[in-house]
């Protein structure tokens, strides 16, 4: 696309049919990390892995995710987004569909890191939706667009679930390998196309990353508050499935009803956003962060296993699901606009960092509850909003 061409385009601004696509496929992308959360058990016993190896499953999917946003997601910097997205969603296909057809511990292994790393299509789509906005309107359509993209992190898991209760593991890949090939063929036919204009190797794509880390003080402080913020939702949902089990007995179905709740909290990202584009980004993400704190205040409302107790934990996963969300939202807005020739490497950079947040959260969190039970889990998921709340003030 020339630059004239592409100045028509931001000015014309993200249709809504656009937007509503991109958040649509980035939704079906980022689902397919979590997919085999819930599976894990019985994908572990049908190829014969030790409890111990099945932990595995999760881990190599989460490795493959980070390893993506570092060294994927920046290309959209360096190579034409619609050919970039098409090609890593094929090969998101053929991972699937790989991990579908296993039957044996090492394929398998082999196909969640490549689901895990072709996945962050998803947030390559992010900055292109950028791009597409007009300056007026970019917070909002990044909402938009992440809003999706939550959603399908919030109903991969209980979808994942149900799927498998009525046919087996082996067709949840299968149908999403089905799903990715008419996506790329969807992508392909409806987004415009748009041209990056960093010259640039690979080699030193990636070394001025390391630049803009360091030079960057609102990528730095962004990635520290979300990180701390995505280690709370991630602590949360990782024990609150073990007290659900073992506090309110609720079985795998219950457990599953219980994370849809989470999809509430999705309809804080076109909010913030249209809070971003109007100035109030700075009250956003103060309100964010004390609904962060709040959340696991209300976990400890009613008696233990009380009805109660149970209203308390799905109405803290909305809070804390709408908090975390906000601040997302408000922080990409942030950083996309330090410059429009960096932000699939501002991206990367930004969501690897809050990452490594989460996947710390979630390993403190099942300590914490093995040691103090629900009591030291939710202190330990109040006090990660309270330090950024507190680091917040210091801006």
């Amino acid at each position: 696309m020339t630059d004239t061409a592409t100045l028509s385009a931001v000015r014309r601004g993200a249709s809504p049919a656009i937007t509503l696509l991109l958040a649509f496929a980035c939704g079906l992308l980022a689902a397919n990390i979590y997919y085999a959360q819930p599976l894990a058990g019985p994908i572990g016993a049908s190829l014969g892995l030790s409890p111990s190896a099945t932990g595995l499953i999760v881990t190599l999917t989460q490795i493959g995710y980070g390893a993506g946003l570092l060294f994927i997601v920046p290309l959209g910097d360096l190579v034409e987004s619609r050919k970039l997205v098409r090609t890593l969603i094929v090969l998101a296909a053929a991972a699937l569909a790989g991990a579908a057809l296993s039957t044996h511990p090492l394929p398998f292994f082999v196909a969640v890191l490549a689901i895990g790393l072709v996945s962050t299509a998803a947030q390559v789509l992010v900055p292109y939706a950028a791009h597409l906005a007009p300056e007026a309107q970019r917070g909002r359509v990044v909402g938009n667009v992440m809003s999706g993209l939550l959603t399908g992190i919030m109903l991969a898991r209980p979808v994942a679930s149900f799927i498998a209760q009525f046919a087996s593991w082996h067709a949840v890949f299968f149908l999403s390998s089905c799903a990715m090939l008419l996506l790329a063929l969807l992508l392909g036919a409806a987004l415009p196309p748009r041209q990056p204009g960093a010259a640039l190797r690979y080699g030193q794509l990636l070394g001025s990353m390391v630049q803009l880390l360091r030079a960057q003080r609102v990528l730095q402080r962004r990635a520290l508050y979300q990180a701390a913020m995505f280690g709370a939702f991630s602590l949360f949902w990782t024990t609150a499935p073990l007290r659900l089990a073992h506090e309110f007995h609720l079985s795998q179905a219950g457990i599953a009803l219980f994370a849809l709740a989470g999809v509430a909290g999705a309809i804080a990202s076109p909010i913030a956003g249209r809070l971003a584009d109007a100035g109030h980004g700075r009250a956003a993400t103060t309100m964010a962060m004390a609904c962060a704190i709040t959340a696991f205040a209300l976990t400890r409302i009613g008696a233990p296993g009380s009805v109660a107790a149970l209203a308390a934990m799905v109405a803290a996963g909305v809070v804390l699901d709408f908090g975390v969300t906000t601040n997302l939202v408000v922080g990409q807005r942030a950083i996309f606009a330090l410059g429009a020739d960096i932000r699939s490497r501002l991206n990367g950079l930004y969501m690897a960092i809050f990452f490594c947040g989460g996947a710390l959260g979630s390993a403190f969190g099942a300590f914490a509850y093995a040691q103090g039970g629900w009591p030291a889990t939710a202190w330990l998921g109040a006090a990660l909003p309270l330090a950024a709340l507190a680091f917040f003030a210091t801006e």
